[in-house]
């Protein structure tokens, strides 16, 4: 593929030697570097691509795309420096496999809570009405029938363009993503067209990484304010950042709300312990999800659906048979008689709504619940986190989540300095989260509810680096067959 076909939609401030090169392969990673490549190189927080010009040419790269042009320029290799180089990545690598997303109805979701709900279920509501589609997701990624393990949440803008251009060959018509505010922020999302996009709601999350709740905000309002003009904007009016969301924003503006006026409504008409009675604009239906969360969550599936195209009430008929998405409210039942529910809530905020969910339904048994936070994350809601479990809880145990390269027991004392004197005594500190569930399961009676929350899907614990499998579903099931 000839460099100027890649470069064509870069802002390119300036041009050394030749512009004509065939390009043979596309990387950012100077170990991927090979003869006749294109390297881009960006600024991360760990290194710098631009401390890897020379030996990437010394590799046989013949362009490099960069923000700053090196001291040393090598006859017949083109350097084109631009404005900011993870821009041009995701505008170089949707050219290099044909601009896929200009060829699906892509979606995004953001937001704090529900980005992994509302994207999975609108790529299982589309693939139940026969409709060929793809996901990108924190749980995995599905290529129409194929699924492999997700990286991260957004991987990098070549990653993207590479998947968005294998749902095209598997036939494709859907892709459903989640933006998360990191790929926001970073550009990994440039150069990708979205017929749509959705938020969610914000809360306390991520504040390690954007410092104050205003960049967290405008990481995500970023996203919207790309979208174009033919595209969608769906917004959760009740959060108080959903209508912030939508201003200035080029795209057609729709809202969605169990609280007030809004294009897409829903009232919650009863609650069972297997799901709920729901009203969607006139028209009942039941629902195998608890919570009202998932009413938000819900709504957000159907008001995409029908902005896409698709009948209400064939929504809504599609809508009845979905189920839960891996370990977000997913219920075990012991042989005891308690109830184990395994949830990824991970913030202040998703703790508050699960407990809240299961203070509902639950008739007169007790709630004991088991939370950890993750390591090298965002420290200041780990006090929060903890001060919504204890309130919410008969019992509270404080245990490992996945540490990383902290020491668990100083991440459970940040936790632990958040909850009140007078409550303390109901709060147990065990590092080891298996022994943490165990524990939280001998104290279990008949009619109890055991939160196990913070991981759900994951299957594994970090721990300095390694990842060691970890499955919370597997361990519960281990562990009500040793209280047999």
């Amino acid at each position: 593929m000839k460099l100027s076909y890649l470069i064509q939609e870069l802002t390119v401030l300036e041009l050394l030697g030749p512009g004509d090169q065939e390009i043979n392969s596309v990387c950012f990673d100077s170990r991927q570097a090979a003869p006749s490549c294109l390297f881009v190189a960006q600024k991360g927080s760990r290194s710098d691509g631009h401390d890897f010009i020379s030996e990437v040419v010394a590799k046989g790269a013949v362009a490099i795309v960069c923000e700053n042009l090196p001291s040393e320029i090598s006859p017949g290799v083109a350097y084109i420096r631009t404005d900011n180089s993870n821009v041009a990545l995701g505008l170089i690598s949707a050219a290099w496999f044909g601009h896929p997303s200009r060829k699906l109805k892509l979606v995004g979701v953001t937001g704090t809570n529900g980005k992994t709900t509302i994207a999975s279920l609108l790529y299982n509501t589309f693939k139940a009405m026969g409709y060929k589609a793809g996901l990108l997701s924190t749980v995995c990624v599905r290529i129409d029938e194929q699924e492999m393990p997700a990286t991260h949440t957004t991987p990098d803008a070549y990653a993207i363009n590479s998947l968005l251009s294998q749902m095209l060959e598997a036939g494709c018509e859907y892709a459903f993503m989640e933006v998360s505010s990191h790929a926001a922020e970073q550009d990994r999302i440039a150069g990708l067209r979205f017929v749509g996009g959705i938020f969610t709601n914000l809360s306390h999350d991520h504040l390690d990484y954007h410092k104050t709740v205003e960049a967290y905000l405008k990481a995500k309002k970023s996203f919207f304010d790309r979208l174009p003009a033919e595209a969608f904007a769906l917004s959760n009016a009740d959060d108080k950042n959903g209508s912030v969301m939508l201003q200035n924003c080029r795209a057609a503006r729709y809202t969605y709300s169990f609280r007030s006026l809004a294009d897409f409504r829903a009232r919650l008409l009863e609650t069972h312990p297997d799901g709920m009675q729901l009203d969607f604009d006139g028209q009942e239906v039941h629902v195998r999800f608890i919570g009202k969360f998932n009413v938000s969550n819900l709504l957000a599936v159907y008001g995409a659906a029908i902005l896409l195209g698709i009948d209400a009430l064939e929504v809504l008929r599609i809508m009845s048979s979905l189920r839960p998405v891996s370990g977000r409210l997913e219920f075990m039942n012991s042989p005891l008689g308690f109830i184990a529910i395994v949830d990824y809530a991970h913030t202040p905020d998703a703790l508050k709504n699960v407990l809240q969910t299961l203070a509902q339904i639950r008739k007169q048994g007790k709630i004991i619940s088991v939370i950890g936070a993750g390591g090298n994350r965002d420290k200041t809601k780990r006090p929060e986190m903890a001060l919504e479990a204890v309130r919410a809880s008969d019992t509270l145990i404080l245990t490992s989540d996945n540490p990383r390269f902290e020491e668990p027991q100083a991440i459970l004392d940040d936790m632990y300095a958040g909850v009140p004197a007078e409550a303390r005594k109901k709060v147990l500190c065990i590092v080891d989260r298996r022994e943490a569930i165990r524990t939280a399961f001998r104290l279990a009676v008949k009619g109890d509810f055991v939160l196990v929350a913070g991981k759900g899907h994951e299957d594994y614990q970090e721990i300095k680096g390694q990842k060691y499998p970890f499955d919370d579903k597997k361990i519960i099931a281990e562990i009500f067959k040793e209280l047999l």
